[in-house]
């Protein structure tokens, strides 16, 4: 059985969709907002561009439905809320971002959100605990761990022009 084709996008000041297609060839959707919130959409068979359903979930329905799909252990690739109430999640910068060719320190991100970035992802290569004088590029995703808020703040820092 060939393996499920998935795609990533990331949606600037949205979150990120997921586009899975299954071995019956029928198109699946998720958008991760940024909020926590997900929307669900299955696209109809005959015509695999035409939304046929969508559902919008909830953080704690999202949570559930991650539960019922694959119990124990979660994938290493799926960020999600924690019990603590703290949020994991992948922030892109673009080429165009004022942070581009800068310091991270000079984000004063951690001060001003409280939120830190615990990696850098680039190119193929993952950057862990970047130090204040960690130079950001554009194209780099950041990943980020702080409350639901401060990750709004952070990506909002992040998505300066």
């Amino acid at each position: 059985m060939p393996a499920p084709r998935m795609s990533t996008t990331p949606l600037p000041g949205i979150g990120v969709r997921y586009d899975l297609t299954t071995r019956e060839q029928r198109h699946l959707s998720v958008i991760a907002h940024r909020d926590g919130t997900r929307t669900v959409s299955l696209y109809r068979a005959d015509d695999p561009d035409a939304c046929g359903r969508s559902l919008h979930l909830t953080g704690a329905e999202s949570a559930s439905l991650i539960d019922a799909l694959t119990p124990s252990p979660h994938s290493p690739n799926v960020l999600h809320t924690t019990d603590l109430g703290l949020v994991a999640e992948r922030i892109p910068l673009s080429a165009h971002a004022h942070w581009n060719g800068r310091v991270l320190g000079e984000t004063r991100m951690r001060t001003d959100t409280g939120a830190s970035v615990v990696a850098v992802l680039r190119r193929a290569q993952a950057i862990p605990s970047p130090a204040p004088d960690f130079r950001l590029a554009g194209g780099d995703t950041l990943i980020v761990v702080g409350t639901r808020e401060g990750i709004e703040a952070a990506a909002a820092i992040l998505g300066r022009e």
